[in-house]
């Protein structure tokens, strides 16, 4: 189960200093949003911030590009030191190229959904992936409540994974608390992204350890698959 705190509900001012409290917390990957103020109503980070990021860390990092043009944008990133690259299915016919490119570069590709779009729309995408996100908010702004109308999306993504033997993580974003947390682990999301829900917390790795006591007592009972992807994803792309 892994547990990556998102830097959007950090401390903008201190950004090295609480990557460095996430990792000291346990956390197993960072989570980054990228924003352009086009695809969504917000501006947040560029390939520089992750390349200081990358320079103080040897974590995990992990890059969702909330991006109109994010094909400018690839090369760039996996310059600064990005681990996986996620891009959105809403971009369309678009989305294979730029899954090609990703894994090209030598890094995890990954693909996002939005909470008003259709499952269907991510079908054949799903053997070009490493990482299906499910949005559990609509993107743009950081501490939003969680969106329950989601939940039957992470049920199709570990209902797909599991019929065509596929090893993609499923991730969730967006309102993720101790909460809802057991409600999307329950529905199969390996791979937990909460940025207020951790980085406000006063004692993060007291929040890191119960975050992730209660995803996994609430995962289904194939845990030791969901392992072996783990496994697989890291070795391969580590």
């Amino acid at each position: 189960m892994v547990i990556a705190p998102s830097l959007l509900a950090s401390n903008l001012g201190r950004i090295a200093d609480e990557v460095k409290r996430a990792e000291k917390s346990g956390a197993d990957w960072i989570h980054i949003d990228i924003m352009d103020g086009h695809f969504v109503p917000n501006l947040t980070f560029g390939p520089d911030i992750v390349k200081a990021i990358r320079s103080c860390t040897k974590m995990f990092l992990d890059v969702h590009l909330m991006c109109s043009k994010p094909e400018i944008l690839l090369e760039p990133f996996a310059e600064a030191g990005a681990n996986c690259l996620t891009v959105h299915t809403e971009l369309g016919a678009d989305a294979e190229l730029l899954l090609y490119k990703i894994h090209s570069l030598g890094l995890m590709a990954g693909l996002a959904i939005n909470p008003p779009t259709t499952m269907s729309t991510t079908e054949n995408f799903l053997k070009l992936i490493d990482l299906l996100l499910v949005m559990t908010v609509n993107p743009g702004y950081g501490g939003q409540p969680f969106v329950h109308e989601t939940v039957p999306k992470i049920l199709q993504a570990y209902k797909w994974r599991e019929e065509l033997n596929l090893s993609y993580r499923i991730e969730v974003d967006g309102g993720i608390n101790f909460e809802t947390v057991e409600e999307v682990a329950k529905a199969g999301a390996d791979t937990i992204v909460s940025g207020t829900g951790l980085f406000k917390q006063h004692n993060m790795k007291v929040a890191i350890k119960k975050m992730r006591k209660i995803a996994v007592n609430s995962a289904p009972n194939n845990q030791e698959k969901l392992e072996n992807s783990k496994k697989f994803t890291f070795e391969r792309f580590r």
